[in-house]
């Protein structure tokens, strides 16, 4: 049975996905060491998952419903966007991963010309096909019904005929020793693809997936040349991208 300083704190890591454990030890006036016991009483209950001075939620197994994803941090998708659409040269060619904000990008390339887009998702390729500057190309493979994306050994085995100028992915998470997470394997084999045959891969990630659980891994930032977000990431995230020599774009400027 949890106290009630430990239900308070499940209740502040569900507001907040992440939290710390010395601003847990200022905000309830006890030590660190308190509070590393009741996160470590909390984790053995699988309702969290503990990293060096802090706690974030168990990642579940499943993404948020495709239509609650879409007004989830749009502000910050579309700054994203922008920011990345800018790094898009004309006369290119690029893999478009799916995803909510990969899916602003696209959005923001109706001004391009001369692109060439391999996606693998049927609903954003049918958004797109009309922009008069792109050529929209998706592989073969199963759909997704939830949400329009490709899968399947088909599609993976078509992305990797070509080798593209750029690569747009998204991911679900990325945890704190750099690694990036998602929840469908499926999807996750295609978008491993795309990262392995672009010259240039860019990684598209709002702020809350800063430290986050997801339980299926995608890669690791390292494999990164771009991270592009919308504000000014935690410490360790811009440490991350020292040590792996990332370029950070901050789409606030």
């Amino acid at each position: 049975m949890l106290t009630s300083r430990q239900q308070k704190i499940l209740a502040r890591v569900e507001t907040q996905q992440r939290v710390r454990v010395d601003d847990l030890a200022a905000d309830f006036a006890t030590t660190p060491q308190t509070i590393r016991k009741d996160l470590q009483a909390l984790e053995q209950l699988h309702h969290i998952v503990r990293f060096h001075g802090g706690a974030t939620l168990v990642g579940g197994i499943e993404y948020t419903a495709p239509a609650q994803r879409e007004t989830t941090a749009v502000a910050a998708k579309r700054a994203i966007a922008a920011a990345v659409s800018a790094r898009i040269p004309q006369t290119c060619t690029m893999f478009l991963n799916a995803g909510t904000t990969t899916a602003q990008v696209a959005r923001h390339l109706a001004g391009h010309h001369h692109l060439r887009v391999i996606t693998d998702n049927v609903d954003l390729a049918a958004e797109i096909r009309g922009f008069p500057g792109l050529e929209v190309v998706v592989p073969g493979g199963a759909v997704r019904r939830s949400d329009g994306a490709i899968m399947g050994a088909e599609a993976v085995d078509y992305i990797r005929q070509f080798r593209v100028d750029f690569a747009l992915i998204g991911a679900a998470a990325l945890a704190e020793d750099g690694a990036l997470l998602d929840y469908d394997l499926a999807g996750v084999q295609v978008c491993r693809a795309m990262v392995a045959h672009a010259r240039h891969i860019i990684l598209a990630l709002d702020c809350a997936k800063f430290g986050r659980a997801a339980p299926v891994r995608l890669g690791h930032l390292g494999d990164i040349h771009t991270l592009v977000t919308e504000a000014a990431p935690p410490d360790w995230v811009a440490g991350l991208c020292r040590t792996h020599d990332v370029e950070l774009i901050l789409a606030d400027g």
